[in-house]
């Protein structure tokens, strides 16, 4: 097995672990017998933990997996923002909104788009050239693509919220 191989089983491994992760606190905080909204999370988070990871192993599957992940944390953040800004109690403070919220549950999910980002470039970008990847910031692949995204489907999430409340 070559270093990018092992490199990429690794990557894999820590993407698996961070889904599982995610999904078990998500289990426990919002358990299936609870609410049948639950079942969106829960099924999502059967597809990171074992549909994803298979599609990142192979190279025809790698840019699918990308997206979806891509989507999936971007949806997970935006839910669990509004979730924790609906339920918060107490006054703003520093302390209450790192330990009150669930800004540790989006780190989580941005660690692992983050992962899943390194498995794209490692596999489409030429990892191992010395060269800075060029093109448009606000163009596919490329970050500036999922920060458009992130922002509009925040702004989807909220009228939405705001219009059918």
């Amino acid at each position: 097995m070559n270093r990018k191989k092992l490199l990429r089983l690794t990557l894999i491994a820590g993407f698996v672990l961070l889904s599982l992760g995610g999904w078990l606190l998500h289990l426990r905080v919002h358990p299936l017998a609870g609410d049948e909204e639950n079942y969106i999370p829960f099924i999502a988070g059967i597809f990171s933990v074992c549909v994803l990871p298979a599609l990142f192993w192979f190279r025809a599957g790698v840019a699918y997996a990308y997206v979806v992940n891509g989507f999936l944390v971007i949806i997970g953040t935006i839910t669990m923002a509004h979730f924790s800004i609906v339920h918060f109690r107490g006054p703003v403070t520093l302390a209450g909104v790192m330990l009150n919220t669930t800004l540790a549950d989006i780190a989580l999910l941005w660690g692992k788009f983050i992962v899943g980002k390194v498995l794209f470039d490692l596999q489409f970008l030429h990892a191992d050239a010395d060269t800075v990847p060029g093109g448009r910031f606000f163009r596919y692949p490329n970050m500036g693509w999922w920060w458009v995204h992130l922002a509009g489907l925040s702004v989807v999430y909220s009228l939405g919220n705001i219009l059918w409340n």
